[in-house]
């Protein structure tokens, strides 16, 4: 994160909300990151970050929706900054019920004042005053069906279609609407030191609200709490994960002693969670293209007590020419993607992305898929997975991969739970953000057939 992105804390909440704001829209830094970074630096107490975040993700999620409803007062050019602060109040007048309007649009007039000037003050009391005066347009009066999901849902219209054209109208209506509903706090149990009951007992006993998931075993809801301020996630009991990124090592399911390379490892969460299933005997080749990222993988390794793991600065696509040909038992590949499936805790995603970045991402992640077959072992097990909920990138991908290499067959996915078995297919489950509560996420397995096949 760049020292631009660095956002001072007065106390005001708003003020830093709209400090992010800035920062994301124009350095391009990750709203997650620079959330976290802003409450941990300066220590930010529960009620003010649960607005923070709160304010500074919504006006992020529904940014196509607030400019829909502010064009039709806004008169001439607007400083950037400006205009972001509008969104900001607009965000909390029309979306908040505990925020008096008339407190929010206060509030922003002091903020333009400090920021700009007197002129510029009057000029947001007006516009918002006028708001709360007219209320806003009807986003029922757009006449294409598209248009109006797109600025409903505040997703680009090429977005919508995609989806649309990809999963049909039901489908990609929930998955729209979902991507704009906060998500709820997952974490992993290590299994190597806690069952879930333990681990939900010691949670509890420092004030949380817990409860296991009825879909993960090892996976545990936080309601209420920071898990990753606790003495269990300090002792290495827990994880913080997102369920649905839980299901590629379930697919894989490494048996101990079996020697696994998880491809694009950083930060971890995965290559852990797969030393967990082994009971931490055999060994894991984690990589990653990027050589300051494996420091993460080793921090998470030392914090859970898990000592099977190697870390190597290699780029997957040229595992071949680092490491032995057919040497390991199974690979996990969980690609670089475009991540349509986590929007919700990355909403600048959807602004972000261009139809064409999916084309150029899935050649790495054929790319990737072809290097892993040279050093899996005949008979070997590969998995596929991406965080997305793009066909070109998934089903795309595989069938892709499937017609390159026919040594490679597609197989059933293995240990997961009912509710996730049934929805495979041919190999593949798509997992939607509405299916679960949880990521948009993409698995498939293969098998690298033997020489009587």
């Amino acid at each position: 994160m760049s020292k631009k992105s660095v956002v001072i804390w007065d106390g005001n909440v708003r003020d830093a909300a709209l400090s992010i704001l800035l920062a994301v829209d124009k350095n391009q830094a990750y709203s997650n990151l620079l959330l976290h970074e802003t409450i941990k630096r300066h220590k930010i107490e529960a009620k003010d970050r649960a607005l923070l975040t709160e304010i500074t993700y919504g006006t992020l999620q529904y940014k196509m929706t607030l400019d829909y409803y502010l064009e039709p007062f806004i008169r001439g050019k607007l400083d950037h900054w400006v205009r972001w602060l509008l969104r900001l109040s607009l965000y909390q007048m029309h979306f908040l019920t505990r925020i008096p309007p008339h407190a929010a649009v206060n509030e922003a007039v002091e903020i333009a004042k400090r920021r700009g000037h007197q002129g510029i003050a009057s000029t947001v009391n007006g516009i918002l005053r006028s708001i709360l005066r007219q209320g806003v347009r009807a986003i029922e009066d757009i006449t294409d069906p598209i248009e109006r999901l797109a600025i409903a849902t505040s997703h680009p219209q090429w977005l919508v279609e995609r989806f649309v054209h990809n999963y049909g109208l039901e489908v990609a209506t929930a998955m729209l609407h979902e991507n704009n509903v906060p998500p709820v706090q997952t974490v992993r149990v290590n299994r190597t030191v806690a069952t879930p009951e333990q681990a939900i007992a010691s949670l509890q006993a420092e004030g949380l609200t817990v409860q296991q998931s009825d879909l993960m075993p090892e996976c545990l809801h936080v309601t209420n709490g920071q898990p990753a301020r606790t003495k269990a996630f300090q002792d290495g009991v827990i994880t913080i994960q997102d369920e649905s990124s839980m299901i590629p090592a379930n697919v894989l399911n490494p048996s101990p002693g079996m020697r696994v390379l998880d491809m694009c490892a950083a930060p971890g969460g995965k290559t852990t969670h797969l030393a967990e299933k082994m009971g931490n005997k055999g060994s894991i080749l984690a990589t990653d293209l990027h050589p300051h990222k494996l420091d993460l993988i080793d921090h998470n390794t030392e914090r859970l007590g898990l000592d099977i793991v190697e870390t190597a600065p290699i780029d997957g696509r040229k595992a071949p020419d680092f490491l032995q040909l057919e040497s390991f038992d199974a690979v996990l590949v969980d690609a670089p993607c475009s991540g349509l499936g986590v929007m919700r805790r990355k909403p600048d995603i959807k602004y972000t992305k261009r139809e064409e970045d999916l084309e150029n991402l899935q050649k790495i992640q054929l790319a990737l898929l072809d290097a892993a077959t040279k050093v899996l072992k005949q008979d070997g097990k590969l998995v596929y997975s991406t965080c997305t909920v793009d066909k070109q990138e998934n089903e795309g991908t595989v069938e892709a991969f499937l017609t390159e290499h026919p040594e490679m067959e597609a197989i059933q996915l293995e240990s997961l739970p009912t509710k996730l078995a049934e929805k495979q297919a041919n190999g593949m489950l798509q997992v939607f953000p509405q299916d679960f509560g949880s990521d948009g996420f993409f698995v498939a397995a293969f098998r690298k057939k033997g020489e009587s096949n």
